[in-house]
């Protein structure tokens, strides 16, 4: 991610994804919404919340790292159908020999320890 979003942020991007037609939006989303406009992660048109292509794929991306730290953590079934398979082409985790679930091959431990290394790196 080339801008740096916080928590609250994100957590902004989720519920705008999860928002009904119709919905009131959270203290959350209007709190963080003219920010998140203005790096063109959502649009507003009519009063309503839509992500862009770029929120979706932030957001797309967090759920993958979420689940490369999920399965490394083996956390059961806290990865999603679409990030496992991604994951997976991406050689990223495999499928367990024994059992049911994914294992982190090397590479994913390389790009999770990558990740962290960003993460806490300071500005």
């Amino acid at each position: 991610m080339e801008d740096k979003l916080t928590k609250d942020e994100l957590e902004a991007l989720a519920q705008i994804r999860r928002l009904r037609k119709g919905e009131r939006e959270s203290a959350c989303v209007s709190r963080n919404a003219k920010r998140l406009a203005g790096l063109k992660y959502i649009t507003c048109k009519g009063g309503v919340f839509a992500l862009t292509e770029k929120g979706l794929q932030t957001l797309f991306l967090k759920r993958c790292i979420d689940g490369l730290r999920a399965v490394a953590y083996s956390v059961p079934g806290a990865i999603d159908p679409d990030v496992a398979t991604f994951l997976s082409r991406k050689g990223l985790i495999a499928p367990r020999t024994v059992g049911e679930g994914f294992d982190v091959t090397e590479r994913g431990r390389e790009s999770l320890a990558d990740i962290d290394s960003r993460e806490n790196k300071p500005t």
